[in-house]
């Protein structure tokens, strides 16, 4: 595995080692360069102070240092960065990094100037027009050739359990708007006030034949309908009930900026993580929404759609949920490495809680 060197032991650093453990590129990291030790649970040895950065870098022989230190003034070792990048590791910032490596972005650790100076979310009208044009006809050519498999699903539904073929919500849209939008029905009829509408708590209630719709995601092609009307894209942000809207609002940083866009059928956030069951996740699915925001392109939704049709015809699930087993083996690199100083024994870390842990039992409703 390739070594990598954190320099700094900031509020990223136990994001940052959790992340590259987890993730399907061969890096590791070697250990943490910084004045204090980092804390046992981060699992990774402790390389040396700052001052000893060259030294560290000569021994170490990492291919990438990334540099997350909180406070820069006075402590960024520049003439050791230069000389390690002049001879071909790469340096590079840790928000850049882990925006990178993850296709999400630490809204912990975003300011309101790095939105406003950096690059990205920016929207023009000729890719919005292009972006709008093709929803609009894959919609049309989707229902058109769907059109037997749906009547199929409505029928299957009926027959299955009593109710109505389509569950009707409202969500809020692109500036706040709230509209009217259509799912096939995939849970049986409530006949009292449920403890809330999160599927963790209702799922005794999915029909046979919802459970089904649900694993192929198909459950979400009536929304087709919902993108003709103009209120949503085929690719985007998935629209929120517009019951959480001030929960959402009040609990998660730059909220504000998922109805800059329209919402969408699909969405990066929804085939990297899935469906959100309490305020945590949610917060985790906006760091991912924010990537897309940020970096949206043609090509960007070309490959969201194709890994959303890859889930509907495997029913496999979110990419998230699938790039945990790599940890073991970062664990076992780093106890096999030789050099590392004040080594640990290596432990699961977990990612640091965006929002106070008390908001996550609110009574919300399922996304």
């Amino acid at each position: 595995m390739k070594p990598i060197v954190i320099l700094g032991n900031g509020p990223m650093t136990a994001k940052l080692i959790d992340e590259v453990d987890s993730s399907d590129q061969p890096w590791c990291v070697a250990g943490v360069v910084d004045q204090e030790k980092p804390d046992a649970s981060y699992g990774v040895p402790w390389l040396g102070p700052i001052e000893q950065l060259a030294e560290i870098v000569e021994r170490v022989k990492p291919f990438r240092i990334v540099v997350a230190l909180a406070d820069r003034r006075g402590r960024l070792p520049l003439q050791p960065l230069l000389e390690s990048r002049i001879r071909g590791v790469v340096v590079e910032d840790a928000l850049e990094f882990y925006e990178k490596l993850t296709g999400k972005i630490a809204i912990e650790a975003l300011t309101p100037g790095a939105l406003i100076l950096g690059k990205g979310f920016r929207h023009d009208g000729i890719g919005q027009a292009v972006t709008r044009f093709i929803s609009t006809l894959m919609s049309i050519i989707g229902l058109i050739l769907l059109a037997p498999l749906l009547a199929a699903i409505a029928l299957a539904i009926k027959i299955d359990s009593r109710g109505p073929v389509f569950f009707v919500q409202a969500r809020a849209g692109r500036d706040g708007t709230p509209f009217d939008l259509l799912k096939f029905r995939t849970m049986r009829p409530c006949e009292a006030q449920p403890p809330s509408e999160w599927v963790q708590d209702n799922e005794g209630r999915i029909t046979r034949v919802g459970k089904w719709l649900r694993r192929f995601r198909f459950d979400e092609v009536p929304q087709l309908v919902n993108v003709l009307r103009g209120e949503m894209n085929l690719i985007g942000p998935r629209p929120h009930p517009t019951s959480n809207q001030q929960v959402f609002m009040e609990y998660i940083a730059y909220y504000g900026l998922r109805s800059t866009v329209r919402p969408g059928v699909t969405g990066w956030a929804q085939i990297r993580y899935g469906y959100a069951n309490n305020l945590e996740q949610e917060t985790e699915k906006m760091r991912y929404d924010l990537y897309y925001i940020k970096n949206r392109t043609l090509w960007l939704d070309v490959r969201i759609l194709l890994e959303t049709i890859w889930t509907i015809l495997t029913g496999h699930g979110a990419a998230e949920v699938r790039r945990r087993t790599r940890r073991a083996q970062a664990h076992a690199w780093r106890a096999a490495s030789a050099d590392a100083v004040g080594r640990v024994t290596p432990a699961y870390w977990p990612l640091l809680a965006a929002t106070n842990s008390t908001t996550a039992s609110k009574p919300l409703v399922r996304q």
